[in-house]
């Protein structure tokens, strides 16, 4: 195969690779996002099997632009050095030292140790208030509580037996918000999450 025709083969798997990992990215940030769980789904497929697709893509589209880099390695060098003149050394120096640092940057996070925090958000006896960014439980544990953004805290009451004052006052949310409102959109503007409410349920049930 010609080496033009390889390149254009090589550019435009990356290229849909790249489109792909957008895609599924901004699917799993906004349509699907953390908490969703199995209860919501696009082509049959919820969060965590889209999660799927993302990671053996992202590992494609790595391995296509490692072969990218290969065949244009020489281009690559001598951008890198220059010609030869007094400095290019200096120059090809600085060059591999940033590689080297983009590489340790980039596996850094699989070598950094894991923390778990058992502990949750949520005060044993007073609620919380929310604050954005903060992971409150394992994003597995209470998944299978029947608890969907669009349910209006009345239907979680009835569903779960959990009343929604408790529910209310668990979230440290405002006393005069009505039953009928739906979870979705209380969660986006006080900023829990789908599992904080499923923890007060499981709480709540089990007694603890």
């Amino acid at each position: 195969m010609k080496r033009t025709n390889l390149n254009f083969i090589i550019d435009a798997i990356a290229f849909a690779g790249f489109a792909v990992l957008t895609t599924t990215g901004v699917l799993m940030r906004y349509i699907l996002p953390p908490g969703s769980g199995h209860h919501t789904t696009i082509w049959s497929l919820d969060r965590h099997e889209w999660g799927g697709i993302h990671f053996w893509v992202s590992l494609i589209f790595f391995l296509i632009l490692a072969l990218h880099l290969v065949l244009h390695w020489k281009w690559i060098a001598s951008v890198v050095t220059g010609r030869p003149r007094e400095g290019s050394g200096i120059r090809a120096g600085l060059g591999v030292i940033g590689f080297i640092t983009v590489v340790a940057l980039s596996v850094s996070p699989l070598l950094a140790p894991v923390q778990r925090d058992g502990s949750s958000r949520l005060a044993p006896a007073q609620g919380y208030t929310a604050s954005k960014g903060t992971l409150s439980v394992s994003s597995h544990e209470y998944e299978d509580i029947s608890v969907r953004g669009s349910m209006t805290l009345k239907e979680i009451e009835l569903t779960t037996g959990v009343p929604a004052s408790y529910i209310v006052k668990s979230l440290g949310l405002p006393d005069g918000i009505s039953e009928n409102e739906r979870l979705g959109p209380l969660k986006r503007e006080y900023e829990f999450e789908m599992n904080d409410v499923r923890e007060i349920v499981k709480r709540y049930q089990t007694g603890k």
